[in-house]
């Protein structure tokens, strides 16, 4: 541990795999970083790299990390004395650590690597089938593919203790990658449980990259001019968790109290109880203070014990699909898109029942331009557009049944709707399995984990006593305000963002001025979002979405249950992770005072 180190400065380069491959060398040439980290893993990413493993041993992990990221960069990262944290071991994070190490021996340099191992649950998927589905209670299906518990940070501590200068993970908690350097500098107990949620706060706030430094940001014509060459965030963490959140010098993108504090609202549930293996974090009391140009002090992060449970996610595969795209343009584009789709769809079904092979267990048509995502609040003259994309994705068990959709879809060209043209793929599209999500809950004390590192392999014990207790419902405040003003859209008012938890979308909304959440709270109480977003919810009038405020940041996070069409990769939607949302609600008309804005 470095002693006399006051701060120490960690780097985000990646929010998902696939992320560009440039920003480790932006932090490392640029961002004078301590640390590098790398947030890999969503739940489709575990299954496609299941899915990969099952045909090549060796596979199963991110390989563009070894290749392309960190190969150019073993020997500028061993000078600089940096430590790398990334959770791209995915399934098979030994094979990750082999790579890595051919890799540095390869470019002339030793870099001692650890690998963290007891995710990976799916070879002792039998001993848990008396755990069952979280808000439900089914069993976890036969055929699953993948099975990870979301591991914490202590073990990530460990293994840089033991000396490891890049340490890989597979299924963690996307903070931990920050938690676990911050524990092991400044040597935060397990029970300092507001020092650990400020870290985690911190990952939290980096783990999604450029989207705390102007991406993907409410006021983005503030940002466009930067967009080549976003700068990606780094936090400077004191050692009692308050933290500075900046970018390198000279790139673009902004970090300004609303650009972070949209991401620190992204994704989240109830923010009193953000739960995670180490900590239950508190971000009610979050408060964002701009302390510089490109730099926001955060600080009033509360801690809690944590449960007895990881959370585990499972995929399995649940049928196959078959997507087609195409143009369509002229006069009445969306009628005809939508007569046209539906004619495809009602012809291989014809088909289908005819061969024996049963009715599609999904359909889903979409005219892209229409403002058909916006159902009932779609602007008078969108169905009037004159140019649409048209979207059909078909869901069947049988992957004959999507092979035959994949035949038919062609014939719309010549025999249905004028205007028809510009098919996307190159031709006929390519059936696909569905990788659906089964997540549950393991106790701690059922999952063993290990730090592998050289030649050397040791148990890390954590705590797994638990003692979190949920916090009671608090009553909706919906605050009585003069509204003598009219009604402006929200935007002018707020700033916000969206998410998924599983089949359930996020919206985190900042007023841009204190003075105006009032009205906002007023305004968007959760049976008036629950009614603008009945078109998506599951039981319409009758889903069910919650609201919570956040009185230190000045924000209030609603979660829309249920709606996303199951989310994620088994979503036949358009915007199955509800990434519009947040746009969509930017509308909402808000009653104010004469003279507010």
């Amino acid at each position: 541990m470095k002693q006399n180190q006051k701060t120490v400065r960690i780097g985000c380069a990646a929010a998902f795999w696939g992320d560009t491959n440039t920003a480790a060398a932006q932090l490392v040439q640029k961002g004078n970083v301590d640390y590098l980290v790398f947030d890999y893993l969503a739940e489709i990413t575990m299954s496609i790299l299941a899915a990969k493993r099952m045909k090549d041993p060796n596979d199963g992990y991110a390989v563009d990390f070894v290749e392309y990221v960190m190969a150019p960069l073993m020997a500028q990262i061993k000078a600089q004395k940096i430590r790398v944290v990334a959770n791209a071991g995915g399934v098979n994070p030994l094979a990750c650590k082999q790579a890595l190490e051919a890799a540095a021996a390869k470019a002339g340099v030793e870099l001692r690597v650890a690998v963290v191992l007891g995710d990976d649950l799916l070879a002792r998927k039998d001993e848990f089938a008396d755990c069952r589905e979280l808000g439900g209670s089914a069993a976890p299906p036969p055929n699953l593919v993948s099975m990870n518990a979301y591991l914490g940070a202590l073990p990530i501590a460990r293994a840089l203790d033991a000396g490891a200068e890049i340490v890989v993970t597979g299924r963690c908690v996307d903070s931990a990658l920050v938690l676990g350097p911050l524990m092991h500098e400044f040597g935060w107990r397990q029970d300092e449980y507001d020092k650990l949620a400020a870290g985690s706060v911190a990952g939290h706030i980096i783990e999604c990259g450029a989207q705390c430094t102007g991406g993907n940001f409410t006021d983005w014509e503030l940002v466009r001019e930067g967009f080549p060459d976003m700068g990606f965030p780094v936090v400077d963490v004191a050692s009692d968790g308050s933290f500075v959140v900046g970018k390198p010098e000279g790139t673009g993108g902004l970090v300004s109290v609303h650009s972070v504090l949209e991401q620190m609202l992204y994704e989240i549930g109830d923010p009193r109880a953000y739960i995670l293996p180490d900590v239950v974090c508190d971000f009610t009391g979050v408060k964002l203070e701009q302390v510089g140009e490109n730099r926001v002090r955060v600080s009033g992060a509360r801690g809690y014990p944590p449960t007895a449970t990881y959370k585990v996610s499972a995929t399995y595969p649940a049928g196959m699909r078959c997507a087609a795209l195409f143009m369509i343009g002229g006069i009445d584009a969306a009628r005809k898109g939508r007569a046209s789709a539906s004619a495809v769809v009602e012809k291989v079904r014809r088909q289908l029942l005819e061969a024996g092979l049963g009715d599609f267990t999904g359909v889903d048509i979409h005219c892209i331009g229409a403002e058909e995502t916006y159902g009932p609040h779609a602007r008078p003259g969108a169905a009037a557009t004159r140019e649409v994309v048209v979207k059909i994705v078909v869901q069947h068990p049988s992957a004959k049944a999507t092979r035959l959709f994949a035949r038919e879809i062609v014939q719309a060209a010549t025999a249905m709707s004028p205007g028809f043209t510009g098919y996307f793929g190159g031709g006929r599209p390519e059936p696909s399995m569905i990788p659906k999500l089964f997540s549950t809950l393991v106790p701690k004390d059922r999952v063993a984990i290990d730090v592998a590192i050289g030649q050397e392999r040791f148990a890390v014990p954590v705590p797994t006593a638990g003692g979190f207790v949920p916090p009671a419902a608090e009553p909706e405040d919906l605050p009585v305000v003069a509204a003598d003003g009219g009604s402006v859209p929200l935007v002018r008012l707020a700033v916000a963002r969206s998410g998924d938890k599983g089949d359930h979308a996020n919206i985190g909304v900042a007023a841009r001025r204190p003075e105006y959440l009032p009205y906002i709270k007023a305004a968007l109480s959760s049976r008036a979002v629950r009614d603008y977003f009945a078109h998506v919810l599951a039981g319409g009038a009758q889903g069910r979405v919650e609201r919570w405020e956040l009185p230190g940041s000045n924000s209030l996070n609603f979660m829309l249950y249920n709606a996303l069409g199951g989310g994620g990769a088994c979503s036949l939607r358009t915007d199955p992770q509800g990434k519009a949302f947040a746009q969509m609600l930017l509308d909402f008309p808000v009653p104010v005072a004469r003279g507010l804005v």
